[in-house]
């Protein structure tokens, strides 16, 4: 009786197991390998490998804020944005070949940018504007946002399983002549 319970724990274990995601990190190698279109990978799931804080000083005239949170820090109005490990993002453009626009909200002007940085093995990770010291500069819905240094190591999650599913249908014309 109790080898029949560990068989059924096992295979309990392997089912659930098996029903979870794959994520891995997009790599430069991955995507050199999989040499995907800008279309396919706008077809891929993204996933957030650590959470990413955007924070901003307010202005007098920006104390109104839509989304995010307003914290008092020091007598100064500060904005945060959090994207929490895991969140789901999709491609909206690629302004080069190795720099992903990537969306985690519905709005067009909302992304942040990735590509591969050497230091982490390729990963994608997320790109700022500038570093001064530990802080980062991200443009972010068009404003311009600080992160800190944890922030940096954020890189981009897909599922490997599903990434592999995306096929190519590709076909070469010889031309036509007379």
């Amino acid at each position: 009786m109790q080898s029949i319970i560990q068989i059924l724990f096992i295979a309990l274990i392997g089912l659930i197991s098996s029903c979870s995601q794959s994520l891995n990190y997009y790599t430069q190698t991955m995507h050199d390998d999989y040499r995907l279109s800008e279309t396919e990978l706008q077809s891929v799931q993204f996933y957030l490998s650590k959470d990413i804080l955007l924070y901003r000083n307010l202005g007098i005239n920006e104390s109104k804020i839509f989304e995010g949170k307003i914290k008092i820090v020091d007598g100064l109005k500060v904005e945060e944005i959090i994207f929490p490990k895991e969140t789901p993002g999709v491609l909206m453009f690629t302004p080069k070949q190795d720099r992903f626009a990537i969306s985690f909200e519905e709005k067009e002007d909302s992304f942040l940018m990735f590509g591969p940085n050497k230091k982490a093995g390729g990963k994608f990770v997320l790109l700022a504007k500038e570093w001064n010291r530990r802080i980062g500069k991200v443009t972010y819905k068009g404003k311009i946002y600080n992160t800190n240094s944890q922030s940096v190591m954020a890189a981009l999650l897909v599922d490997i399983d599903k990434a592999k599913k995306v096929s190519r249908k590709t076909k070469k014309i010889k031309g036509r002549r007379i």
